[in-house]
């Protein structure tokens, strides 16, 4: 079943390499979608793809890369908008 969601992750994750950790894992899972920094230190993920394969890669960035410390992830299911191709790191706000 296809399915979305937007993930906003909060705690030390920008300027450790958290949108490119993201980025591989979301691409490895076939997913399609974007990661980006926030103005407020945050970074926004949004992914769709299959139900399973969005829930292994929000498993991974709960735990995040290595120099990240995760702290919280507000979790948002949404419905599929289809207009995403691959997953891409955006600059962000």
């Amino acid at each position: 079943m296809l399915v979305a969601r937007r993930l906003l992750v909060s705690g030390r994750v920008q300027g450790v390499g958290f949108r490119y950790f993201a980025c591989e894992a979301a691409q490895v899972e076939g997913l399609h979608g974007w990661v980006a920094n926030l103005d407020d230190g945050r970074v926004e993920v949004w992914m769709e793809g299959d139900h399973e394969a969005v829930d292994r890669v929000e498993r991974k960035i709960r735990r995040g890369p290595p120099a990240a410390r995760v702290e919280t992830v507000e979790r948002l299911d949404q419905l599929p908008s289809g207009q995403f191709r691959g997953f891409d790191v955006r600059r962000g706000g």
